[in-house]
């Protein structure tokens, strides 16, 4: 921080998911996403021989578009999730099905908050969790408490890590995302009301 302004130190992990020509070969485009954008973009005091690059993580992506990808984004996100006061990375949920994090992750995040706060560990909070397709786990996971906690940002981090498993198929496995609760979603937001798995706080393992 400078004087309230946050400061970059470096670059932890680069995600680029790029639709290409199916003339070109997946190691040829990541190599020319590499030197053509990813260098051009990010200053070099940013990037260490720790940064993470995940260039097209999951594999060939020559269809894209409505053909690969119809949801219906963009449908009251803030309506359907916490009405302003807290953040939103932007992914919609109407339109998707349990296995794009957008949806499965939001419900995670939710979950993972509202476990820290039952346990008296803070008194408000909001988790951050960033994903890559065609990587299993999370790229980050962050845990704001705004100064309602007596524990550091890293305990609190700790106890989710030993609590949670927040990969795709565990957040299905874990919040019962396979039964057919969906229609009771679209309405009267996904948040904030009885009935849904990840409004049910987990009692938490704290040494």
């Amino acid at each position: 921080m400078d004087h309230g302004a946050c400061v970059p130190i470096r670059v932890h992990t680069v995600v680029v998911s790029l639709q290409h020509s199916e003339k070109i070969g997946l190691d040829e485009l990541r190599k020319a996403i590499m030197e053509k954008i990813i260098k051009e973009v990010i200053p070099a005091r940013y990037l260490d021989d720790r940064t993470i690059f995940h260039v097209n993580p999951c594999g060939l992506f020559i269809i894209g578009g409505p053909q690969s990808d119809a949801g219906l984004t963009g449908r009251k996100i803030i309506v359907d999730t916490y009405g302003g006061w807290g953040a939103h990375g932007g992914g919609a949920f109407s339109g998707k099905d349990f296995t794009k994090v957008d949806r499965s992750a939001a419900y995670a995040g939710r979950w993972v908050a509202k476990s820290l706060v039952k346990a008296g560990l803070c008194r408000r909070c909001l988790v951050q969790v960033s994903y890559a397709i065609g990587v299993a786990e999370p790229l980050s996971i962050t845990v704001f408490d705004y100064g309602t906690s007596a524990r550091s940002q890293n305990e609190l981090l700790d106890i989710v890590n030993k609590n949670f498993d927040l990969r795709p198929g565990k957040i299905v496995k874990e919040l019962n995302l396979r039964n057919p609760i969906y229609q009771q979603t679209s309405t009267y937001g996904h948040f904030g009301r009885d009935g849904f798995t990840w409004e049910q706080p987990k009692k938490l393992i704290l040494d």
